[in-house]
């Protein structure tokens, strides 16, 4: 065998849970080791751990990201109160992907695997449509309360010339609940920065929706900074690069999403984003068959699949079962920071090797060869569906063939 690719500084790895977890050793023992004189940080983000270390061993993985500058991380659990009792937790813990995000001040930018035979289920989405999601506030770091019969809540705000109040509503006549959220100017512009940085390397037009209409004083917040960050910072080298930023409310890119041909960077709030990935994935195919990659605005980028940890085929495996688990998007967690890590050290070697394994997955996949998910709705007619390993023993063929 050839002599394995040299790395000069190490990726961090966030091992994971669940399945996902198998399928992170199965791709590290056959496809990477092998070939790549594998460097990494480990940090084991499964639940276990981090209940063991308090949850410190979250932050500590973000911290060497920022440090270390490309990180790779495998799905995991965020506990709910099932999960705490099968777990025997201390406590439920919170997601460690919005611990990382609020660490990182980053976004997440999420792309579709495009293979033929795997057709989107709007005929008109010819090109990728990437989704860029805010991964700081609102929803994900809110405040929120039961509120009893005959109570009257109020939002205030205590600053150093005193207090402002705003009424939310007076509970007169029944109880309810209460939601606080919050996003920060330095977030905001961090999360357009890389939107308008990333539109730029990839040569794509970039479109941002909120609802502004409606919430004339928070969404227009980030509308506001969008625009004059663009104006002030952005115009100039959009225009030379032929690419447009455009701004819409929500409602309406989501109807313009549906009649365009796909081709662009859709940035969204943190909720918006999460629910309109979810979306874009499904349409495409299959969530495994999406890539994602958080981006800082210092420059340091974490890759993940985005997906959860498959827990139902997971107890299966743990049943002695064989499983038919969609491995395209882990492969690709660790494609695209190996890609990073080799841009970032000037390996073009190790950049070129994640390139190669990257199509010869691909291939895989429109060679006929693919995990049930996608067997369900691949329109090939010669195709055959294939346990977890035999996919991945299946991609080491096409990337040696």
């Amino acid at each position: 065998m050839a002599e394995k690719i040299k790395m000069l500084t190490p990726l961090v790895e966030m091992d994971g849970d669940e399945m996902t977890r198998v399928i992170w050793k199965m791709i590290k023992e056959i496809l990477l080791l092998p070939y790549i004189d594998l460097k990494t940080e480990y940090y084991d983000l499964g639940l276990k751990n981090r209940d063991a270390t308090d949850d410190r061993v979250t932050a500590e993985s973000a911290a060497a990201a920022k440090k270390l500058g490309v990180a790779v991380k495998c799905a995991t659990i965020t506990p709910n109160a099932q999960r705490v009792k099968e777990y025997g937790l201390k406590e439920m813990w919170k997601s460690p992907n919005g611990t990382i995000r609020a660490i990182l001040d980053g976004t997440v930018f999420r792309a579709p695997i495009v293979a033929k035979g795997i057709e989107p289920l709007v005929p008109g989405w010819v090109k990728p449509i990437t989704i860029a999601r805010h991964a700081y506030g609102d929803v994900y770091k809110n405040s929120e309360m039961a509120v009893e019969e005959g109570a009257k809540a109020e939002l205030v705000v205590t600053g150093k010339n005193g207090e402002t109040r705003r009424l939310i509503h007076d509970f007169t006549d029944t109880g309810g609940i209460i939601q606080g959220v919050h996003n920060t100017d330095k977030s905001i512009r961090s999360f357009a920065k890389s939107c308008f940085d990333f539109a730029l390397g990839v040569k794509q037009d970039l479109w941002f929706a909120t609802k502004d209409t409606i919430s004339k004083t928070y969404d227009h917040r980030f509308k506001d900074i969008f625009a004059e960050m663009y104006e002030n910072g952005y115009k100039d080298g959009f225009n030379k690069a032929g690419i447009e930023y455009f701004y819409t409310l929500i409602d309406d890119a989501v109807a313009r999403v549906m009649r365009s041909e796909g081709g662009y960077i859709w940035a969204c709030k943190n909720y918006d984003g999460d629910v309109m990935s979810d979306m874009v994935a499904t349409a495409f195919g299959s969530l495994g068959m999406m890539t994602s990659v958080l981006v800082s605005p210092e420059g340091a980028y974490e890759y993940e699949a985005a997906h959860g940890t498959v827990t139902r085929h997971y107890y299966r495996h743990l049943e002695g079962e064989e499983t038919s688990t969609n491995s395209m998007a882990t492969l690709f967690a660790w494609t695209g920071a190996l890609k990073k890590r080799g841009e970032l050290d000037g390996l073009a070697e190790l950049s070129a090797f994640a390139e190669k394994l990257e199509k010869a997955a691909v291939r895989t996949v429109e060679n006929g060869v693919m995990t049930g998910d996608l067997y369900a709705i691949s329109t090939l007619e010669d195709k055959k569906k294939v346990s977890t390993e035999e996919f991945i023993r299946e991609t080491e063929k096409n990337l040696n063939g």
